[in-house]
């Protein structure tokens, strides 16, 4: 007599459940579009003075009103290329070796060990490589490169210059420092997640690790791989304080040496925005924002587009 009333009652909670949900995922797009909305009205008066010079402009002279994106926008790629450089092949290796070479009883505290050096905030990250890590590569790692790579030709000039310590070199790897945890995370889950059969089954034909992760494990994880390195790629596009302590913070760009100071829209952001009254100085640094937004979405689009391709033929090379 009472399963009428029931069936009611469960129709109600699924319709309530699947609006709530609908309405949540909702509330992100209008964020997003929000976002979007402020920062276009924000830089306005830039975009409207400046228009698509503004993005090839070196200039930034705010008593002159006189601003141009190129230097943090150089900035910002160079140190994440840097970070992804350093980062991508040793978050690799942590992951290849928890997963296949450590003993067991080592597996967890060293992963655990890992995924702590993500929750420190990224101010410490910052005040560790002004304090302590630029004077080592001012000392000892900058001179080593100048000696080595150097002298070679051509990719010799972006190692030549004063050893100062901070710099785009050393802001990059600060960020690889902090992006390590997340790809070495990312890159352990998906190496798990291969069969243990086609891994067993391969050394059992006389494979050996390093076959076994290269023609199984990596062809299997793909997607998985490349989604923890857009991850840290995201990361490294948008950190803030870590990098404002040791990029040097310089508003000229006469080499390409990666020991010389510079800028990222992060860190032009972090020094300027509060200083910055209303005006043209303050829609110029909302449009670096924009920028920032749109490298970020363009980079994260290009991502997803690749990953899609790929998760079609996810371990068929297996």
């Amino acid at each position: 007599m009472h399963l009428p009333r029931k069936r009611k009652s469960s129709a109600f909670g699924d319709v309530l459940f699947f609006n709530v949900s609908r309405a949540f995922a909702a509330l992100v797009l209008v964020t997003l579009a929000g976002i979007i909305v402020s920062l276009c009205y924000g830089a306005w008066p830039s975009i409207e003075r400046f228009g698509p010079a503004f993005l090839i402009g070196s200039d930034w002279n705010p008593p002159a009103e006189r601003f141009g994106a190129l230097i943090p926008m150089y900035g910002t790629l160079i140190t994440s290329i840097i970070a992804l450089l350093i980062a991508v092949p040793v978050s690799f290796g942590i992951g290849l070796f928890l997963t296949e070479l450590s003993p067991v009883w080592l597996r967890r505290p060293l992963g655990i060990a890992i995924e702590l050096l993500a929750g420190i905030p990224s101010i410490v990250y910052g005040m560790w490589g002004l304090l302590v890590f630029a004077p080592i590569v001012s000392e000892y790692l900058q001179p080593f490169l100048t000696g080595t790579l150097g002298t070679i030709p051509g990719i010799g000039a972006l190692f030549r210059g004063p050893p100062l310590g901070i710099g785009l070199l050393t802001a990059g790897i600060i960020l690889a420092i902090m992006i390590i945890p997340f790809i070495a995370s990312v890159m352990r889950d998906v190496f798990e997640v291969t069969p243990r059969m086609l891994k067993e089954s391969a050394f059992g034909l006389g494979a050996t690790t390093w076959e076994v992760v290269w023609c199984i494990v990596l062809p299997y994880t793909k997607v998985g791989v490349i989604g923890g390195i857009i991850l840290g790629l995201g990361r490294a596009l948008g950190e803030t304080m870590a990098v404002t302590f040791v990029i040097g913070n310089n508003n000229v760009l006469d080499t390409i040496s990666l020991y010389a100071p510079g800028n990222s829209i992060t860190s032009a952001l972090a020094n300027e925005f509060a200083e910055a009254g209303e005006g043209m100085y303050s829609a110029a640094l909302v449009e670096l924002g924009l920028i920032l937004f749109l490298i970020t979405f363009v980079v994260l689009s290009l991502s997803k587009i690749l990953l899609l391709r790929l998760a079609g033929h996810e371990g068929a090379q297996t």
